[in-house]
C-alpha cells in the first residue's frame, strides 16, 4: 500500500488492560504468534455497540480466563491512544482495513489466585505469562507499541511496583 492509502485508513477501536497484582506487578503474556520475545498486556477490539469497559472485561476473560468477579476497577486512561502498524504489517492484519489501533486502557487489580489465570482459552493469545514490573513491561513490548505503553504506564504509575 502507498503511504497515502495507509494514512487514509482508520484506526481500529480497541481496549487494553493493565492487570496488576497486590504487589503492583503487571500481567504480561508472550504472544503465541511471535517467534521472538513479544510480551504484552491483554488487549483487543471493541465489538459494534460495545462499551469500552465491557470490552476490556471481555478481552481480559478471553485472553486470561480472569472473570469480572476476580478484578477490581481502579482507573482508565483519560484519552484514547493510537499507534500505527509498521508498513510491512499494514494489509496483513485486520484484513488491511486499519492503519493501527486507537485504544482506551483500563487498570484492574487482580483479586484472585495465580492458579485462577488460565491462558489456555478457546482462542489462546499467549503461550506463557508472568508478573513483571513496569520497566520490564516497557522493555518487553514490540517497538511499534512502545510509545503507547510508555504513556499507559506513566498514567497508572502510582499503582505500579
Amino acid at each position: 500500500m502507498s503511504p497515502e492509502v495507509v494514512s487514509s485508513l482508520p484506526y481500529r477501536p480497541c481496549v487494553g488492560v493493565v492487570l496488576i497484582n497486590d504487589a503492583g506487578l503487571i500481567f504480561a503474556g508472550q504472544r503465541r504468534d511471535s517467534e521472538v520475545a513479544a510480551w504484552q498486556m491483554p488487549q483487543g477490539g471493541i465489538d459494534a455497540g460495545e462499551k469500552p469497559r465491557k470490552a476490556a472485561l471481555r478481552e481480559l476473560g478471553e485472553e486470561t480466563g480472569v472473570t469480572p468477579d476476580l478484578v477490581e476497577f481502579l482507573s482508565k486512561s483519560p484519552d484514547w491512544l493510537t499507534y500505527d502498524l509498521p508498513p510491512e504489517l499494514v494489509g496483513k492484519v485486520w484484513g488491511g482495513k486499519y492503519r493501527g489501533q486507537k485504544q482506551r486502557w483500563f487498570l484492574f487489580r487482580f483479586k484472585g489466585r495465580d492458579d485462577q489465570i488460565n491462558i489456555a482459552t478457546e482462542h489462546p493469545e499467549f503461550s506463557e505469562w508472568r508478573w513483571i514490573g513496569a520497566d520490564a513491561m516497557l522493555d518487553s513490548i514490540v517497538p511499534f507499541k512502545r510509545d503507547v505503553y510508555a504513556k499507559v504506564l506513566a498514567t497508572f504509575r502510582p499503582h505500579l511496583a
